[in-house]
């Protein structure tokens, strides 16, 4: 799960302070006093002092709250370019408007206008003037300044749009 900040879990299940489990590592409940589950990583040293009986298997399927796209109309106003264009940020993350056009053969003056579009729509937004990561397999572990370009990435909005279009929606 790509924004782990904003889990939203079901109401009766509650992440534990003690090993602050994310989306991916191995779960298991504990049934509290207060008629909650308390989601603890399986290896987490608190659970070792717990009453087995109160131990829940668990699985984050089980936990999360899954929360369908449907697509809008926006989602129907958007062109096939403009898909390619999220779903490439949605591939390789940051990035710029030349180095998007060289990367999808298309024209230049085109991926400017249709960044300034997604990003109008809410679907991209550009990245504050900071030191940016290298993408991988080009230079490992190398960070450049953020020079003359304007870096877009997508937002949780354009990421659910590019996700649905690739899944055949």
């Amino acid at each position: 799960m790509n924004s782990d900040e904003r889990i939203r879990i079901r109401e009766q299940y509650i992440i534990a302070n003690c090993c602050r489990p994310r989306p991916g590592d191995a779960i298991t409940g504990y049934h509290s006093h207060d008629d909650r589950i308390k989601i603890h990583k399986t290896d987490c040293s608190n659970l070792s002092n717990v009453e087995l009986a109160r131990l829940v298997p668990l699985d984050w399927a089980d936990v999360l709250v899954v929360e369908e796209f449907a697509p809008d109309d926006l989602y129907h106003s958007l062109e096939e370019n403009d898909f390619r264009i999220l779903e490439l940020h949605k591939k390789v993350g940051r990035d710029y408007s030349l180095k998007v056009a060289r990367l999808l053969t298309m024209d230049r003056k085109e991926v400017f206008d249709r960044h300034k579009k997604l990003r109008e729509m809410g679907l991209l937004q550009r990245v504050p003037a900071v030191m940016i990561r290298y993408r991988k397999g080009i230079v490992d572990n190398k960070w450049i300044k953020h020079r003359n370009h304007t870096y877009y990435e997508l937002t949780e909005k354009g990421r659910s749009y590019a996700e649905y279009h690739s899944e055949g929606g």
